[in-house]
């Protein structure tokens, strides 16, 4: 069985006990309530004060939860509350679609997979839920990096590596696909990422009209394009996934 690191049950346990509290707390409190010398609960609390998790009030010297830990609490609810608000709406794009629909959101400089929704035949396929895709070159990324400013920063200052020889990789040029992805509301990946694959992707909104994700359809080139170019069918029928999974998310028409 694997030895749990003490300095970690400290700060989660400090965490929990700041969390519990109705107000904030001072080094003595929380330095008692957790059976700590003042010494270690004030490096504990000074480091997580550093990384954001806990702040300290500038007049009374006490402790409360930091932005950032909150601020991750509401990204976690985010991304559940997406994957559930998609449940329905991503099965019935597999099932008109015939491919695999997969949702993305932004995480650590890529696409984080979510949800993953299996192409409606008999074939072995592998879930992909927890799998990073890149930014500069997959449909979700591409959505995610034209609608999020936050994304876009990261897909500019980051390295694009070079898939496969489609694979756009100069600042300007992925800025006019940006720029072209944000005029017709939607991102294609035809073998940019891997060789025989394509995929076509759309943003959903939040109830403030902000970027939280992409849904996008992905399959083998000959079945997903036609005479080079995205079956418009496919196209439509992902707009209209994102844009249903946008209004339950509270976004309304657009």
């Amino acid at each position: 069985m694997a030895r749990s690191i003490q300095s970690l049950e400290r700060a989660a346990a400090m965490l929990r006990l700041l969390a519990g509290g109705e107000r904030r707390l001072g080094l003595s409190e929380v330095a008692a309530a957790l059976g700590l010398p003042k010494g270690t609960a004030h490096g504990i609390l000074r480091t997580l004060q550093q990384e954001g998790f806990v702040e300290q009030d500038p007049a009374s010297g006490r402790y409360q939860l930091g932005a950032e830990l909150l601020r991750l609490g509401q990204s976690y609810l985010d991304v559940n509350e997406l994957r559930a608000r998609a449940l329905v709406w991503t099965d019935d794009l597999a099932r008109s679609s015939g491919e695999s629909v997969h949702l993305g959101v932004l995480h650590q400089g890529g696409v984080l997979i979510v949800h993953h929704v299996f192409r409606p035949d008999d074939s072995r396929q592998v879930l992909e839920v927890g799998a990073m895709q890149p930014l500069h070159s997959t449909a979700l990324g591409k959505v995610l990096a034209a609608f999020d400013p936050v994304a876009h920063a990261e897909a500019a200052e980051g390295g694009r590596e070079a898939f496969t020889d489609r694979t756009v990789t100069g600042a300007a040029p992925f800025e006019q696909v940006l720029e072209l992805t944000r005029a017709r509301g939607w991102a294609a990946d035809v073998e940019e990422t891997w060789t025989g694959v394509a995929s076509v992707a759309a943003p959903i909104h939040n109830g403030r009209r902000m970027p939280v994700g992409a849904v996008g359809v992905t399959g083998a080139v000959e079945r997903v394009c036609e005479a080079g170019e995205l079956r418009s069918r496919l196209v439509a029928a992902v707009r209209d996934c994102a844009r249903a999974v946008s209004r339950d998310l509270g976004a309304g028409r657009f």
